[in-house]
């Protein structure tokens, strides 16, 4: 005798795939507070960073040749290595100039407000805290903007006492054109850090494809440090006129005794010479340094249009509010194409790869960096609009900060 099947009406049918879901949900909330519990005392130890062997770095001044000599190394078709052309670009970035400008548009990214969102454009608030609150969370947008100016940052993920860490390999040791790592930069032994099992999960790599941004400042940078350094020598010997003394050379020991009293004579308003020797006071140098610091405010009018687009609030002579409001918009069109980068790495490398190591729950939201609205242009749209439409107390408060309430309505 066949059974009478009974059919389940739409609304049971609803129910009972809610209730699936909502186990599902439960299930993984489950399994990621079990894995988040187990990293907080699972420590978790670096692979590539304890193998680096530490070398000395020459600190003698670099010239064009270094530069060029570790730019035909960095892009040899056999065996490229990076460490010569990393020590220039370290030794360029302690210009001043060059750091002042690097670190405005870095920490503008960095700094700027960001937020998780679901796929329907909804902020994830619960998600949102969690990544805010992983230690290492500025570290890695930092690195990942730093990539591009050094030409990649593999950075290295561990946890340490439960203190979670991301470490940065010295660039000196990887070479990301190949994917090696070499603990030895004066070694032709290295790993292949792509084909391990932590990478892409405890071993994060921001590729740039290309030998850093950095490699375009080196000439400005080296001749300004030369400029500077030959400006410093002539502000030694300004003004003081170089003394001549004409004695008889082929006499050794009249020779020595005028150069011991040439180099005694020092700031003395006397001396004493023979009768058959000169002294006299050469012209001395007729220059102020002019052509140093036309090369010094050429070599940083040029940093400074690289990396900021434009010349912001130096040239006190020419500025004027027209030319910086431009720059300063230039400017902000650089850091917005920063912040789409770095969006574009933490939704392809770094959320995975958190969500692998259980730093957070599995997820579909993304990352991306909040709007930023223009307070001012916005008020002013506020206040025109008052007149003809009425305009919500809340969105006011949330908008201004300023705490409004309805006036009382006026009969009379």
């Amino acid at each position: 005798m066949k059974t009478k099947e009974k059919k389940l009406t739409q609304e049971q049918v609803t129910a009972i795939l809610s209730r699936a879901h909502s186990i599902g949900l439960e299930r993984v909330e489950r399994l990621y507070k079990e894995k988040q519990e187990q990293s907080k005392t699972a420590n978790h130890a670096p692979t590539l960073a304890p193998r680096i062997t530490q070398k000395s770095i020459s600190q003698t001044r670099r010239d064009i040749q270094d530069w060029k000599w570790s730019k035909q190394l960095a892009t040899s078709p056999t065996e490229p290595k990076v460490y010569l052309l990393q020590d220039v670009f370290n030794d360029i970035a302690g210009d001043a100039l060059l750091s002042s400008q690097m670190n405005n548009r870095r920490e503008q990214t960095i700094s700027a407000p960001s937020e998780m969102i679901t796929p329907d454009d909804k902020k994830d608030e619960k998600l949102t805290k969690i990544i805010h609150e992983i230690p290492v969370f500025t570290d890695v947008l930092g690195h990942i903007w730093d990539s591009e100016w050094y030409g990649g940052s593999v950075v290295e993920q561990s946890v340490d006492k439960g203190v979670k860490k991301a470490t940065l390999i010295n660039r000196r040791n990887t070479v990301p054109a190949t994917g090696r790592f070499y603990p030895d930069t004066s070694m032709n032994n290295y790993i292949e850090y792509r084909d391990t099992k932590e990478f892409g999960k405890w071993i994060l790599e921001f590729n740039s494809d290309h030998i850093g941004l950095l490699d375009k400042l080196v000439p400005y940078a080296l001749f300004k440090k030369f400029a500077l350094s030959c400006w410093s020598e002539l502000c030694e010997i300004y003004g003081i006129p170089p003394r001549v003394m004409k004695t008889e050379t082929r006499d050794p020991e009249m020779l020595d005794r005028a150069e011991a009293m040439m180099r005694d004579v020092g700031a003395s308003a006397w001396f004493i010479i023979d009768n058959t020797e000169d002294f006299d006071f050469a012209k001395g140098v007729n220059t102020n340094g002019d052509v140093f610091n036309n090369l010094i405010n050429l070599c940083n009018n040029e940093i400074s249009m690289f990396v900021s687009g434009a010349v912001i609030g130096q040239d006190t002579k020419n500025g004027n509010e027209s030319k910086e409001k431009i720059s300063i918009a230039l400017l902000d069109r650089l850091v917005d194409a920063d912040k789409r980068m770095t969006e574009m790495y933490m939704n392809s490398i770094v959320i995975p790869s958190w969500i692998r190591i259980g730093w957070i729950p599995p997820t579909a939201s993304r990352f991306r960096f909040q709007t930023v609205e223009d307070t001012d242009k916005l008020w002013a749209f506020t206040k025109d609009l008052l007149p003809y439409k009425d305009v919500d107390n809340d969105f006011i408060e949330e908008k201004f900060g300023i705490k409004v309430k309805d006036k009382p309505a006026n009969f009379q």
